[in-house]
């Protein structure tokens, strides 16, 4: 394992991805980031289907509002590829929110480092409500008909 002598963290390489991003959990139970925040530079760009976010302290906010909202959160890293200074990952992740079944969303991520080896930007790609609502009995049918109907 090599490490990046600005912060002595280990170099992020692909199987350094797998095993922090495979671990969501805390000693309490509760999904938690605060083992992955390090590799995260102070003004980390990051955009999903739902929300754009810019700088450290607005990225662990919305950390903590998953961990929040969610009752249970698993990851599974099931690709990650690193080319140069990109790295691109494909995930499943299992959430449940509150008191609804458990939802699995499918998605990916592309993670471009810095000079400094920190994450500077994060661009995840998933098809939130699709995956949701594929669990809900009789509205998912519908969604999907409808999304082929419009777009397929």
């Amino acid at each position: 394992m090599e490490e990046n002598d600005t912060n002595q963290m280990p170099i992020l390489d692909v199987e350094i991805i797998k095993e922090l991003w495979s671990k969501t959990y805390n000693k309490e139970g509760k999904p938690d980031w605060s083992h992955i925040l390090p590799y995260y530079d102070d003004h980390i760009y990051f955009r999903d289907s739902i929300q754009e976010i810019r700088g450290i302290e607005a990225f662990k906010a919305m950390t903590e509002r998953l961990s929040t909202r969610s009752k249970d959160l698993k990851m599974n890293i099931v690709n990650v590829v690193k080319q140069d200074n990109v790295i691109f990952m494909e995930w499943e992740m299992t959430i449940r929110f509150k008191k609804n079944p458990s939802s699995i969303l499918y998605g990916s991520s592309r993670l471009t480092i810095n000079e400094d080896g920190k994450i500077a930007e994060q661009r995840d790609y998933f098809d939130l409500w699709g995956d949701i609502f594929d669990n809900i009995p009789v509205f998912g049918k519908k969604y999907r008909k409808f999304m082929h109907r419009k777009f397929g």
